[in-house]
């Protein structure tokens, strides 16, 4: 019988060192990196965020784990989480989508935490930041059809690359290494229900919750605690509980080859994936026409059957809550119109409420198009159609967001993006000392020094 694949998975990353990693690697690594501290101090200002910032002061856990914004530390489980918890708020940092979609800069907070706690280097964390990119990935090309089809949520994944990321860096054995994965994913299969319907805080928390799993098991393994090593192709495993189907080869094939860290995409709205393209089209549209929200008769939104379903069910006409909104095509839509752009200020509650961009509401109609499921996940084809109260029609195909690598933020955007979040807790000469801080990680000699910088100064 062949060895189970969370030990091929431990004894390739445990062996996997900063010197193997591609230049390009590095480069993305970096760039994410920055990308996701800006959407942390963001985040951080989110009702989300501070309700669990309370909880983890009560606690009164101990470590010297650092918090973004605040400064506060802890312990690094907790750190982990609540700095992930920040980079994901605002539904603003990263997104690959294959056949599973995730956000694998929710886990660059493991290696920062474990970095922090063990004094480790930029060069270190730098390495956990790219190995969680690459597991998180390939989980996700994995599962055919993905997990998420089956009705689980992408956070089940992240309990099995975490602990990797968090693994490396405590310079585990591929015995510990192999532990820590069945500690983990054992018991983090999280239900897609945390994305369905009428969402909660909790669509945005139960990854960064399967990043402290990873944590936890890693710290647990680290001590001698055993875990199951038939997580993902034994009896009851993951193979075993949700199906056929599976093709190891994407998991397992080429280890080290290449890295899958160049392919995945940044986001220039604060919003679900599978909005972007329909946002994008839209905008350019009014603005090519010049038109305004009196104009507009109708929206035909003609997109895949999963954002059809996903983002456009009744609930997501009559959003309460940002983490509706976000995930609402219909209210994206609708703001685009009603205010000529979709920024994290079209999802405060105000916004939410407004008269004006709630009578666009009804005239958003989304439609599945066949053609366009059978291109998914090569491409995320839409096309726009706007009517006019005068009679005319005005359309617009787009196959790739802008921010997909083939359609790549530049560095005035990500500049623009980072600035404004940072923005309100942070002055601008911190931020261009962040920033060289980030692009030059390779040359820090303590992770701690790019925390300490990470704490508000306005």
């Amino acid at each position: 019988m062949s060895q189970f694949l969370s030990r091929t998975l431990a004894e390739w990353s445990t062996k996997l060192c900063y010197e193997d990693l591609p230049a390009d690697a590095i480069a993305a690594a970096k760039r994410f990196l920055y990308d996701s501290i800006g959407c942390a101090f963001g985040g951080a200002l989110t009702e989300d965020c501070r309700i669990y910032e309370d909880h983890i002061a009560e606690k009164e856990a101990k470590g010297n784990c650092s918090v973004f914004v605040s400064g506060r530390k802890t312990h690094a489980e907790e750190a982990a989480f609540l700095n992930a918890l920040m980079i994901r708020a605002m539904d603003y940092n990263d997104i690959y989508w294959k056949q599973d979609p995730s956000h694998p800069s929710d886990i660059i907070p493991a290696a920062i935490a474990i970095g922090e706690r063990e004094g480790l280097s930029g060069k270190d964390v730098l390495l956990g930041i790219v190995l969680a990119y690459e597991i998180e990935m390939r989980l996700c090309l994995f599962a055919l059809p993905g997990i998420r089809e089956r009705g689980w949520h992408h956070a089940t994944l992240t309990a099995y690359a975490s602990p990797i990321a968090a693994g490396r860096l405590l310079g585990l054995n591929a015995d510990q290494m192999q532990h820590a994965i069945g500690i983990s994913a054992s018991h983090h299969f999280t239900l897609g229900a945390a994305v369905a319907g009428k969402l909660t805080m909790m669509k945005n928390t139960v990854d960064p919750m399967a990043t402290r799993s990873g944590v936890e098991g890693a710290l647990l393994a680290a001590r001698g605690y055993t875990g199951p090593e038939n997580v993902l192709d034994g009896k009851e495993g993951m193979f075993h509980c949700l199906g056929p189907d599976w093709d190891e080869n994407a998991l397992v094939g080429g280890l080290g080859d290449r890295y899958l860290i160049t392919e995945c995409g940044m986001k220039a709205f604060p919003t679900e994936a599978l909005t972007h393209t329909p946002i994008t089209a839209t905008l350019w549209l009014l603005r090519e026409h010049g038109l305004q929200a009196d104009d507009v008769k109708e929206v035909r939104i003609e997109t895949i059957a999963r954002a059809a379903d996903i983002l456009s069910d009744p609930s997501k006409y009559d959003p309460q809550s940002k983490e509706t909104a976000d995930h609402s095509l219909p209210y994206c839509i609708a703001a685009a119109i009603a205010d000529g752009k979709v920024t994290p200020e079209q999802f405060k509650n105000e916004k939410i409420f407004d008269p004006k961009l709630r009578e666009q509401l009804p005239k958003i109609k989304v439609v599945a198009n066949e053609e366009f499921e059978k291109l998914f996940p090569k491409i995320q084809p839409v096309k726009v159609t706007i009517e006019t109260m005068a009679g005319d029609s005005h359309e617009r195909r787009i196959d790739v967001p802008k921010g997909d690598p083939r359609d790549p933020m530049g560095k005035q955007d990500l500049d623009d993006k980072f600035g404004a979040l940072a923005a309100p807790s942070f002055t601008q000469e911190r931020q261009a000392v962040i920033k060289k801080a980030v692009h030059a990680l390779d040359q820090m000699d303590r992770i701690a020094d790019l925390m300490d910088l990470c704490v508000k100064d306005k």
